[in-house]
């Protein structure tokens, strides 16, 4: 990183009252949590859909009529 932007997060840090360590710390334990807050919720809505039956047709098939579907005027 350069200068600059070490120069923003050292400002960012103090705005905080930390160290510049202790915020990078803290701002990837967040970014970590954030990440598995969102794969939980992706893997909650895969296991929600799979309570379900919808009818479905063949990949090329449903591909073929989404294309048809764009074409309309």
């Amino acid at each position: 990183m350069d200068d600059e932007e070490y120069r923003e997060i050292q400002g960012v840090a103090r705005r905080h009252r930390v160290t510049v360590a202790e915020w990078v710390r803290q701002a990837l334990r967040q970014a970590r949590n954030d990440d598995a807050g969102t794969i939980n919720a992706k893997l909650r809505a895969i296991a929600e859909a799979s309570r379900h039956s919808f009818p479905t047709a063949d990949i090329e098939d449903m591909l073929e009529e989404i294309e048809a579907g764009y074409r309309q005027p």
